[in-house]
């Protein structure tokens, strides 16, 4: 046996940029899985991916070429089944061992064993290791099988009859261990040492002398930086080099780690250049710049790093490191000066048609096949709109004028090019028709994924607008039957569900939804509403509030999860209470859960819980003086001081303090279950304790569910 480092090189024509990463660590993955599990690969061995658009690679240190022997111990067969009455192989017991490569060995060598059942053959010995060279092309097809191809190519070889499968047509295959070529013949290519360089920079083959010399020889014969995290850091860093030179940044938006991301994977010798555009076109919205500068031609738009507004200058990932890039520069300028010349064009002329004058044109526009068009929508969200206002106080007009135009820009020249610009250039065509600032920033911020910050005066026409359209969402798309299923969500309903729970919390935080007063907007009252607005005649399911809610109220539950215990967080779910009082109550909850008299009241109140669902009928009201037993005496007693005192807490929403005078009961409970027999022979007696025995369990839950805090 003797170890050298192996490289596995796999060149093809361009592969999708998109998916380049996640292909290049596939590969290395799949291959050093597979040569671990066959005992060819050492503890110290390090894997090394590369991935550039026009190959997948992989270099691993300290590869066998021969692993050791190992043992192995196969279960064949039953004894009775595998010999015959002589003690000889039956026909059934040689037939398995052919298939297994065990045919060497005789009933001699073969060892039992009894699983309680019957007997069992077992063969038991040293299999010879696995050598490289004759399981390299089955690892390097295994490997290439489970790659997470987004889109399969079929393509014929050149001998014009075999089709092969891949993400893109592969031209060149290289498998060296050490300076040793490895035998390998996948995709119709037989394995080398011959690879390609820069495609316009590097025009002969390249020899690969071992493959530690790999990325080396890459680097300096074929222009190449084979390791997609290398070309990425040194991309992030000349980018960053070259804005704090012009005094500018790249933003913090996290389009730029995507798109830092994508430009890595479409160069192999990248190179920074500036370009710039005339002036005139910053008067566009920045945002429509931004958009056709990163997604239509991958530049980097650079924002002035005192002001943060955008400049008239960008940054451009080329595949050309060249001295002059005067004419690379200004082919890029002449590319991206249509596109803004477009972007201007649709601004101007979209300006020209008030929003309000664009509404009538949403009758043109398909929201869903079974629930109308845009049109009806906004009229669904406008009456949910005007609940919502009326529930938390303030003026109908805002949010009503907000949702009336919320849909109306889905008519516009710009939001047609880039849809997802929706909302943002329905803010700026707001403002320039000379609408409220607060109708404008409700337009603006609607398809915001969660409510960012605490509900202000100012936010609450975006805030109303921002819940209706989310409410509306979730019933109607469920109602018809399109719920989520699996990881399949193509409607957005958990993030929609997400967004109202983050509308809620920003509306307690604001002071809207205070925990000492009861509201009537909720969850339930909320979704309701927005059922009601749907026309009869779409016939949504009957249980479509209830269905929803459930689904909300458990995306949020599992958000809690994050940060509170999971025993807390059901003891408070337990009892449905509303969405803004939640946080609070898992809090008091948990300080509860870690006091003394917690351990003793959980029992208790699991154990009157229990007793609760036996009883036969309930509606029997206490009658304190017909108690006779000292203990029962006492904690009815102590129920009559304590309850005024917590319903008092409770209504303060002092959740906390609430809890801890319910812990004073600790004793007078341990001193009923110990001395009194609640389920007495005497129905009169038997009743009258159930009865206090809900009046204590009524007490004790009051903030949450305690008996489901038991660890």
């Amino acid at each position: 046996m003797s170890h050298a480092p192996l490289l596995v090189e796999l060149f093809t024509e361009e592969l999708p940029p998109k998916a380049l990463e996640r292909l290049g660590l596939a590969f290395s993955e799949g291959i050093a899985s597979d040569l671990k599990a066959k005992a060819l690969l050492s503890d110290n061995s390090i894997v090394t991916p590369f991935a550039t658009p026009r190959r997948l690679a992989v270099h691993i240190t300290d590869v066998l070429d021969i692993a050791p022997d190992q043992a192995f111990s196969e279960k064949l067969m039953p004894v009775k089944v595998g010999l015959d009455d002589n003690g000889l192989p039956t026909p059934a017991l040689l037939k398995k061992l052919a298939a297994k490569g065990l045919s060497h060995l005789t009933a001699a060598d073969l060892t039992q064993t009894d699983d309680g059942k019957q007997a069992y053959l077992v063969a038991q010995g040293m299999a010879p290791g696995a050598r490289l060279a004759e399981v390299m092309q089955s690892v390097i097809e295994t490997a290439i099988e489970k790659l997470p191809i987004p889109k399969v190519m079929r393509y014929q070889l050149a001998d014009g009859k075999t089709s092969v499968n891949f993400v893109r047509p592969a031209h060149g295959l290289m498998v060296l261990h050490g300076q040793t070529v490895v035998p390998a013949k996948v995709l119709g290519l037989d394995a080398g040492r011959i690879t390609l360089g820069h495609r316009f920079l590097a025009t002969s083959p390249i020899s690969i002398e071992s493959a530690d010399t790999y990325e080396t020889q890459l680097a300096e014969q074929g222009h190449v930086t084979a390791s997609f995290e290398g070309r990425r850091a040194f991309i992030g860093a000349k980018l960053q080099e070259q804005a704090q030179v012009l005094g500018a940044t790249l933003g913090d938006d996290p389009a730029v780690q995507a798109l830092l991301n994508e430009v890595t994977a479409l160069v192999e010798a990248p190179a920074i250049y500036v370009g710039q555009f005339e002036e005139r076109f910053l008067a566009v919205p920045s945002e429509c710049l931004i958009l056709t500068m990163r997604l239509n031609q991958k530049y980097f738009p650079l924002f002035d790093a005192a002001t943060g507004e955008l400049t008239h200058r960008f940054l451009i990932v080329s595949n050309m490191p060249i001295s002059d890039p005067s004419a690379i520069i200004g082919g890029n300028e002449r590319v991206v000066r249509p596109r803004l010349a477009d972007a201007e064009f649709f601004f101007l002329t979209d300006k020209k048609e008030k929003l309000a004058d664009r509404v009538l044109a949403l009758d043109n526009i398909v929201y869903h096949n079974k629930l109308g068009t845009q049109r009806v929508r906004i009229e669904r969200v406008r009456q949910i709109a005007d609940w919502l206002a009326r529930a938390l106080g303030t003026d109908t007009h805002l949010p009503d004028r907000a949702a009336l135009l919320a849909k109306a820009d889905l008519t516009t020249q710009m939001v047609g090019e880039f849809p997802e610009l929706q909302g943002v250039m329905g803010g700026y065509y707001a403002e320039a028709d000379g609408e409220p600032e607060a109708v404008v920033h409700a337009i603006a911020n609607q398809y915001q994924i969660r409510w960012p910050t605490a509900v202000t005066a100012t936010d609450l026409p975006g805030v109303i607008l921002f819940m209706a359209d989310r409410a509306e969402t979730l019933i109607g798309i469920w109602g018809i039957g399109l719920a989520p299923t699996g990881e399949r969500d193509p409607f957005g309903l958990r993030r929609a569900a997400l967004g109202l729970i983050s509308a809620i919390e920003q509306l307690r935080d604001g002071g809207y939804l205070k925990l000492q007063a009861k509201h009537e907007l909720t969850l339930e009252t909320l979704l309701a509403k927005a059922f009601s607005t749907f026309d009869q005649s779409l016939d949504l399911a009957k249980d479509t509030v209830a269905e929803v809610s459930t689904f909300v109220r458990e995306r949020y539950r599992n958000q809690l999860l994050i940060s509170a215990e999971r025993e807390a967080v059901d003891a408070v779910f337990a009892l449905d209470v509303a969405l803004h009082e939640a946080a609070a109550r898992i809090a008091a909850a948990q300080a509860f859960k870690a006091s003394e008299a917690a351990p003793s009241l959980v029992a208790a109140n699991k154990r009157i819980g229990n007793l609760l669902k036996k009883a036969e009928d309930l509606s029997v009201s206490l009658d304190a003086a017909a108690l006779t037993d000292a203990a029962e005496i006492d904690l009815a007693k102590q129920l009559e001081q304590l309850a005024p005192d917590i319903e008092a807490h409770m209504a303060n929403a002092q959740y906390e303090q609430a809890l801890t005078v319910m812990a004073q009961l600790r004793m007078p409970v341990d001193r009923f279950f110990e001395e009194v027999m609640v389920m007495a022979e005497d129905p009169g007696v038997r009743q009258n304790r159930l009865a206090l025995l809900a009046r204590l369990h009524q007490l004790m839950n009051q903030v949450a569910d305690i008996s489901r805090l038991a660890a």
